[in-house]
């Protein structure tokens, strides 16, 4: 066991997971943006909007999210239209294909989580609402989105766990995250084992981290 190269791999896997903590913060925030409007989708009395929220969760959730990665990449690099548009100056960039396939994928998911905590909601806030005069969309606003996201925080911690893991997917891409940046030094060191062990800490410590916190936060917010 190498523990000099250990030592030496910790600087620079550091400094990758910056870009591992870029990827998973931009991907969390427009996932739950996602996920939101397509969980309202899903529980509409529109059977349009439900059955687009359905077929897009159903193709996300269904799909490896490798794959959609690559599709993102490497598949829309080959429409012309699209590389002759504003729209390649996202779409050339492998952090940005990274945070779209994410965030659609966590997306997916995440309105499931939505959806399930939405239809769990006692009936007697929404009357208790009613009784003092407010709209529907105020109700639904000020009160079953907040008690929403608390049911949800135990579901959507072991999301953003998975999101955080599913991040080294983007050293597929030429991306130097943490991963990508773990295996740069082992094909210039041939020792895998010394930095993955490395790695696989920093990625230890940062799930332990976010468990945590999920923990403080269903514990703070709890109202049952």
């Amino acid at each position: 066991m190498d523990f000099e190269l250990m030592i030496t791999s910790i600087p620079k896997l550091l400094n990758a997971t910056l870009i591992t903590l870029k990827l998973l913060s931009f991907s969390i925030i427009f996932g739950i943006f996602i996920g939101l409007i397509f969980a309202i989708m899903r529980i509409s009395k529109s059977k349009i909007l439900s059955k687009i929220s359905y077929y897009y969760s159903y193709v996300f959730r269904g799909t490896p999210m490798l794959v959609q990665l690559f599709i993102i990449y490497f598949g829309l690099a080959q429409i012309e239209a699209l590389r002759e548009s504003f729209m390649w100056v996202i779409l050339k960039e492998p952090f940005w294909c990274a945070i779209i396939a994410f965030s659609l994928n966590t997306g997916a998911y995440t309105s499931e989580i939505f959806r399930s905590a939405f239809q769990t909601i006692k009936k007697g806030y929404i009357e208790a609402g009613e009784s003092l005069g407010l709209t529907k969309t105020k109700i639904f606003v000020t009160i079953q989105i907040p008690i929403a996201i608390k049911q949800s925080l135990p579901a959507y911690g072991n999301e953003i766990i998975l999101m955080l893991k599913g991040t080294s997917l983007a050293s597929t891409v030429t991306l130097m995250d943490l991963t990508g940046v773990a295996k740069y030094i082992i094909s210039t060191t041939f020792k895998p084992i010394e930095v993955f062990i490395v790695a696989g800490g920093i990625y230890l410590f940062m799930t332990f981290v976010v468990h945590n916190l999920i923990k403080y936060l269903e514990k703070k917010y709890s109202f049952q």
